[in-house]
């Protein structure tokens, strides 16, 4: 599943899973990593590689999102390219267009956000957009509503080959608790602070112990890049730091099925973006 940051790739795969496996934030580039969601339809199983926006690399973070959103569509039986249906198209999307032209996999579109988009507008991208890629099929679809999915995820089944079963049944996501913990914590940092929030924040689980009563204790890490920004997440006498908590210990003991015991800690540290056990964290590659 791959697009411009925005697209709502995410909320798509979160829809057509059943469940969240992976963060959604207005936020640009929300998404990091390659996360696996597991959609059943019938007796088909549906492997769903989330990808983060490609868009233009400026910095070394940058770089290693953008390879692994391509990484991504690697070994991809089927490429799912999502489409913005109310931002339609631009430098971004075509950049990505170009990029998938040498790809021979089959290849399909999404128009999502048809709620909000305007339709004629809508029929106009997917005319240019199959001129330049010859789609397997196209769809218009709201990842937000609903509207659509339970027809392309019927499809999608009907497109791929048949082969075993990657994961077992009970099984949505390739994220392990540890790294579902951090994304859900960075969710509620983008959500709370908006435009507060600079792009250069991380959050890392330092330690996750299931306890002998069945809860989940985490301690987690906020890494900031200035010193000012530290009092941003705090808030006045902490009390925005312990929203933040409040609201991600209360999503995961949702996921998790348990009690959870959060604690949270703003840690300044500098240069983050060039610390490779960071990368390892994300589930990111070092690039050079």
């Amino acid at each position: 599943v791959v697009g411009a940051p925005n697209a709502g790739k995410s909320t798509l795969v979160n829809a057509l899973v059943g469940q969240k496996i992976a963060i959604t934030s207005p936020k640009a580039q929300t998404t990091r990593t390659r996360v696996l969601g597991v959609a059943l339809e019938g007796p088909c199983q549906i492997v769903l590689v989330d990808t983060p926006g490609i868009f233009t690399p400026k910095r070394r973070l940058d770089r290693a999102m953008v390879q692994a959103a391509w990484g991504g569509a690697q070994d991809a039986d089927l490429i799912a390219l999502v489409v913005d249906g109310k931002a339609g198209l631009g430098a971004k999307l075509e950049a990505i267009v170009e990029g998938l032209a040498h790809r021979k996999e089959p290849k399909i579109l999404i128009l999502n956000k048809v709620d909000i988009a305007i339709k004629e507008k809508l029929l106009h991208h997917a005319q240019r957009l199959n001129d330049q890629l010859a789609f397997r099929d196209i769809w218009f679809v709201s990842a937000a509503t609903g509207d659509g999915l339970a027809e392309l995820k019927s499809a999608m089944a009907s497109y791929l080959p048949e082969g075993p079963w990657h994961f077992p049944e009970d099984q949505v996501s390739s994220a392990t608790d540890r790294i579902l913990a951090a994304e859900i914590t960075r969710e509620q940092l983008y959500h709370q602070l908006h435009a507060e929030l600079p792009y250069a924040s991380a959050v890392e689980t330092e330690k996750y112990t299931e306890r002998a009563d069945g809860s989940v204790e985490i301690h987690q890490q906020i890494l900031i890049a200035r010193p000012t920004q530290r009092a941003i997440i705090l808030g006045k006498g902490g009390a925005r730091l312990k929203e933040i908590g409040s609201k991600a210990r209360a999503e995961l003991a949702t996921l998790l099925g348990c009690k959870v015991h959060l604690y949270l800690h703003v840690k300044v540290k500098e240069d983050w973006e060039n610390d490779r056990s960071v990368y390892r964290d994300l589930g990111l590659d070092w690039v050079e």
